[in-house]
């Protein structure tokens, strides 16, 4: 990430509070896939057969995520690279299958749920308990959601770079990826802030995916005024 942009981040940060309206009534958060497709990725990841560099179940989540939001597609090939830090050692091909297609059906199901307006189930609790962010698996969602947005930066801040960095921010400040820069020592130690934005982390991302994914309504088109009618002269 460019310092210009991470320049911007940081005065979003310290001129805004990133807040939401109320919503009358909260969708119910939508499960990405079942406890037992989760338990099978997480045997797989945490398994000796994957780079230890390689993302970590509550990380891929995040990444898959911002995959689903993202303004472009990203190949295949590309992300899953990416997540696994170079090419697992599959047993064979029936668990090669298994394992990406869990990884296909986690962001095809999270595009799903936002584009029907649903907030997607994030696999942990909603509060950091004091704790912060960055030790906590609010940060690896977050670092890993990160990680989906460095793949395609441009992508994401073209056309309203500070809109984009003001959306991103909470994702950002919460991912621990950033606690080098001074300024974002306010933010750390405001941890009534924190735990805002950790409770409303299901509304920012449906938030995000409107924003790059769901193109704003075109006003429609005033009724032509209708010319009065010419009086005949008199003869």
């Amino acid at each position: 990430m460019t310092s210009s942009v991470i320049t911007l981040i940081v005065l979003c940060l310290n001129a805004r509070t990133v807040t939401r309206p109320d919503m009358p009534e909260t969708p119910s958060a939508t499960p990405l896939l079942d406890d037992d497709a989760l338990d099978r990725l997480d045997d797989f990841l945490e398994s000796d057969r994957v780079n230890a560099e390689a993302l970590d179940l509550i990380g891929t989540h995040g990444f898959l995520v911002a995959l689903a939001i993202a303004p472009r597609e990203i190949e295949p090939a590309v992300w899953i690279g990416e997540l696994f830090h170079g090419e697992p050692t599959f047993t064979n091909d029936d668990e090669r299958h298994d394992i990406l297609g869990l990884l296909e059906a986690l962001k095809a199901n999270a595009i799903s749920a936002l584009e029907q307006g649903q907030l997607p189930e994030l696999p942990f609790d909603l509060e950091l308990g004091g704790i912060p962010p960055e030790e906590t698996p609010v940060g690896d969602w977050c670092a890993g959601f990160m990680e989906g947005v460095f793949l395609d930066e441009p992508a994401w801040f073209e056309g309203n770079e500070e809109n984009a960095a003001t959306l991103l921010l909470p994702f950002m400040a919460l991912s621990g990826l950033f606690d080098d820069e001074p300024d974002m020592a306010d933010f750390s130690s405001d941890t009534q802030r924190q735990e805002r934005l950790v409770s409303q982390l299901p509304e920012l991302t449906l938030d995000l995916y409107l924003h790059y994914r769901v193109p704003p309504e075109k006003p429609k088109p005033s009724p032509r005024k209708k010319k009065p009618a010419g009086r005949k002269g008199r003869s």
